[in-house]
């Protein structure tokens, strides 16, 4: 113990390390670095591994462009995490929200530029707080003028956009966006390779969080949604649109 630079105070101590079979610890800050950062995409049936270099990941993304703006419309979106400094360094600016939040903001920020702007072309209405009984978030948001098809074509005065467990987001989808932008129809194929994608990216130790979105059609340009007493809508028929998974580096 003490060629380990282990100082002993009570031999029972040893004794009991001896036998421990088990031992539980904080992770998060002791184990690693508490700086949860976005790692892989899957989108477009495909799995990316990305960096925070905005060059890079378009290069990356070029041939799924249309893909990809769908799903980066939904990772900037549907987030309650707002910067609060303006350090040059995007990757040390202070966060509000949990880390996946703070990763998939940071990711954003750095390679589809300013989130704040952004997302004031497409104001939020209402939104669901994530549950850790429904292990899902959604928010709604207002298509302007201006982008009203900037995304998919769609000329829907609301849209939603939702995150969380993929479990429960693949249960609540019907279609899926392939690599070109279009819906497909989810089938047994694509949720095999879901399952393998969420098995894979999460033996590697990564938190593993779906994308969805829906655009609503059927509501009026003034129409009021009122969360609280119920939904307007029923929880059903979402675009998938693929998973982030994000990780917490060890310490070394």
């Amino acid at each position: 113990m003490a060629s380990k630079n282990c100082l002993v105070k009570h031999l029972e101590a040893v004794e009991t390390l001896g036998s421990t079979s088990t031992i539980c610890t904080d992770k998060t800050g002791t184990l690693t670095q508490n700086r949860m950062t976005v790692e892989h995409c899957w989108l477009g049936n495909q799995t990316y591994r990305v960096s925070h270099d905005k060059n890079e990941v378009h290069q990356q993304m070029d041939p799924i462009r249309k893909c990809f703006e769908a799903y980066s419309r939904c990772a900037i979106l549907c987030s309650r995490s707002e910067f609060t400094d303006d350090n040059q360094d995007i990757m040390k600016r202070s966060c509000s929200g949990d880390a996946s939040e703070t990763a998939i903001l940071r990711f954003m920020e750095s390679v589809s530029g300013p989130v704040t702007q952004y997302r004031a072309m497409f104001p939020k209405i209402a939104e669901k707080p994530f549950s850790s009984t429904y292990k899902y978030q959604f928010s709604i948001h207002k298509n302007s003028d201006v982008n009203s098809n900037a995304v998919n074509g769609s000329m829907s005065n609301f849209f939603l956009v939702m995150k969380g467990a993929p479990e429960r987001i693949i249960k609540l989808c019907s279609t899926a966006i392939d690599a070109f932008g279009q819906s497909i129809t989810i089938d047994t194929d694509f949720i095999q390779e879901f399952e393998e994608t969420y098995r894979d990216l999460g033996s590697m130790g990564e938190r593993v969080l779906a994308l969805c979105d829906c655009d609503f059609t059927q509501f009026p340009q003034n129409y009021k949604f009122n969360l609280e007493e119920g939904n307007d809508f029923e929880l059903e028929n979402f675009r998938f649109l693929g998973l982030i998974a994000m990780i917490d580096p060890p310490r070394y």
